[in-house]
């Protein structure tokens, strides 16, 4: 799926809306997640675009060695480019185990330590962003956010801004392309990073990223039924909190 017609336009109008909502907020900095995929590596340009003072973090936690060259090569390579980008590396590895075994690990399940990793990005990359006083930039696209939400509630769903959100993952590739991502990255099977026996995102949706897009814009195809079932899933991350009201 591509509905941009042109790039640069795009670019200009994701980096005029960063910058307005950055002055608006009157906040110091961004804070952008860097996992050595493409959606945190056009964020994290994006951001560095405005010129605003970044703070880009590698956070891994038992990760596969490539993705942490991918994150490291990206958060070098913005480094070099942008001067208002500061890379940040913590290895919350040892937090992670430290967590398991002061809950212990009885009826654990690999889901559940896999939401956990998401969500002490999200504590660090909060952390982060107090120290400096910061908005957190969401990585998330159209697909994830919006379609199957897959995302982890109050991990990598939990952010302050979403730049890319309303673009489908087809569409985040060929700005990555635009923008200059190590093409390393752009064809690197997407994949969130949280799982030991590393697992890719179709093989955890059971389709790609093309016939989801296809299902969402044309509610058929060979994905609609799985489209559906993750939406119905996952409709609790998509909308306000359930509230009892007087």
């Amino acid at each position: 799926m591509n509905r941009i017609k042109d790039y640069f336009e795009l670019k200009l109008n994701i980096v005029e809306w960063l910058t307005t909502y950055f002055d608006e907020s009157k906040m110091g900095c961004f804070v952008v997640g860097v996992s050595g995929g493409i959606d945190s590596a056009v964020v994290s340009t994006l951001a560095a675009e405005t010129g605003k003072q970044v703070y880009v973090l590698n956070m891994p936690i038992h990760q596969k060695a490539e993705q942490m060259k991918l994150s490291a090569a990206h958060i070098e390579w913005l480094e070099g480019k942008y001067p208002n980008v500061i890379g940040m590396k913590f290895n919350l590895t040892g937090v992670f185990e430290t967590f398991k075994d002061t809950i212990g690990k009885i009826n654990e399940t690999n889901h559940s330590l896999a939401n956990t990793r998401s969500r002490l990005r999200m504590v660090t990359l909060y952390q982060i962003a107090g120290r400096y006083g910061g908005l957190v930039v969401g990585t998330g696209n159209k697909v994830e956010d919006y379609g199957v939400g897959f995302y982890t509630k109050y991990g990598d769903g939990g952010v302050d801004i979403a730049p890319i959100a309303d673009l489908y993952k087809t569409e985040v590739w060929e700005l990555g392309k635009f923008l200059g991502v190590d093409l390393r990255i752009i064809e690197a099977k997407p994949t969130d990073g949280l799982w030991d026996d590393g697992r890719n995102d179709e093989d955890q949706l059971g389709v790609s990223y093309e016939d989801l897009e296809y299902a969402m814009e044309h509610e058929s195809g060979p994905a609609i039924k799985v489209l559906q079932n993750f939406n119905k899933r996952n409709k609790h991350k998509m909308e306000s909190i359930p509230t009892f009201k007087l």
